[in-house]
């Protein structure tokens, strides 16, 4: 059965690289794009969401705009990884059409409420503001959500933006903490796994091979992308962190985890953003993530391009 999703997204190569997955599956129906800013500013992150739908003739997809900012800071961005325009490296025209008038949390609100028995999956790929008001604002939501698979944090590979604090759960880590205390079953999907489900120098080759031109924009994207991670770490190629929580969804044999207790650190000013992970239960608390730690790298990477190439 097809499984009714929302993507949240802050695109981003990697958010871009999600999307394209998410329209090119039919295991998935993408009921709606739910836009944050986080790697780039509002209404930038509306624009490339737009611009994506387009280049796969996929208008369809009702776009709606969200929060420009966190619930309670300063919006912290990430063009020094993504360029000023959040998806450099693909010459996309300008959107033709535009986002609906429905405000991002209006939207995730109505469309979990009139969700059938199945559910609305909500799939956060950037900061949790969107996500974290829509269950401010209306608690009830969430026993119609199927499952919140989302990108953040880390463990044991600590952060990318602080030492221990992943992007998207350092941008907005007063909404990581509404979000992953509501009760919904949570899938995270962290750094400890998308470190690993790297795109080398072959995959992009296989990508670029394909000539269409969706594999032509997803190849320039991710050409201007990795250059940031194979400087910082010093691996071969670039993470793909997003397309991770999609890939995910499609065939989950390709990943695995467990069950644990994670917290949001929200107020210490050294470590504001982490993900508190209980890996070995110290705790004893009861656990309410999923946390993916591992995933079958070439499995991964084929799904990609397999279905890239369908668009």
């Amino acid at each position: 059965m097809t499984r009714p999703i929302i993507i949240d997204t802050d695109p981003g190569q990697d958010d871009a690289v999600a999307v394209l997955l998410a329209l090119a599956s039919p295991e998935l129906e993408v009921v709606g794009i739910t836009t944050v800013a986080g790697n780039v500013p509002q209404p930038l992150v509306t624009t490339n969401a737009l611009k994506l739908c387009e280049l796969v003739g996929r208008t369809d997809v009702r776009v709606f705009a969200g929060a420009d900012r966190p619930l309670e800071r300063e919006l912290y961005t990430a063009e020094y990884v993504h360029g000023p325009t959040g998806i450099d490296g693909a010459d996309l025209p300008p959107p033709v059409t535009t986002a609906s008038a429905k405000d991002a949390v209006d939207f995730i609100v109505e469309t979990c409420l009139a969700a059938g028995e199945e559910g609305i999956t909500l799939c956060p790929v950037g900061p949790l503001t969107n996500i974290a008001s829509a269950i401010a604002r209306e608690p009830t939501i969430v026993p119609k959500i199927r499952e919140i698979a989302l990108m953040g944090g880390g463990f044991f590979e600590g952060g990318n933006t602080t030492p221990v604090a992943e992007f998207n759960i350092y941008v907005d880590p007063d909404a990581a903490a509404i979000v992953f205390n509501c009760g919904a079953p949570i899938t995270m999907v962290p750094l400890d796994v998308t470190h690993k489900a790297l795109v080398l120098p072959a995959d992009l080759d296989r990508i670029r091979d394909i000539g269409t031109p969706v594999s032509d924009a997803v190849a320039g994207m991710l050409d201007f992308y990795e250059r940031h991670d194979i400087e910082k770490y010093g691996i071969a190629g670039a993470p793909l962190h997003d397309p991770c929580v999609i890939a995910y969804l499609i065939d989950p044999a390709l990943f695995s985890g467990k069950n644990c207790r994670v917290e949001i650190e929200t107020d210490s000013e050294l470590t504001v953003g982490q993900t508190v992970v209980d890996w070995w239960g110290v705790t004893g608390s009861l656990p309410n993530v999923m946390v993916i730690s591992d995933v079958d790298r070439q499995g991964f990477i084929d799904l990609v391009v397999e279905r890239i190439a369908r668009l």
